[in-house]
């Protein structure tokens, strides 16, 4: 009998489907994105559909692209985990 943890995902099972994964899991996530100008910290879906600017200085921070948003150059990034 192998012994091996489901929550832990290997790089075979990252690479699958979501549905197809040993234990469902969704490919989108929320991130901490920095502004490159104010350096203010925002909140972003990583699929976001809508421009999202900068609460301090208004600037553009990502642009949907039709799966993924697209950071804008400059902005540091962390991804959210539960």
């Amino acid at each position: 009998m192998q012994n091996f943890k489901l929550d832990e995902p290997t790089l075979k099972n990252l690479i699958r489907h979501k549905k197809k994964r040993l234990v469902q899991s969704p490919n989108s996530y929320f991130m901490d994105v920095k502004c490159a100008g104010c350096y203010k910290i925002t909140t972003i879906f990583s699929h976001a559909q809508i421009v999202v600017p900068c609460v301090g200085c208004s600037t553009v921070l990502c642009q949907p692209s039709g799966g993924k948003c697209r950071l804008t150059e400059g902005c540091a990034f962390r991804r959210k985990y539960s």
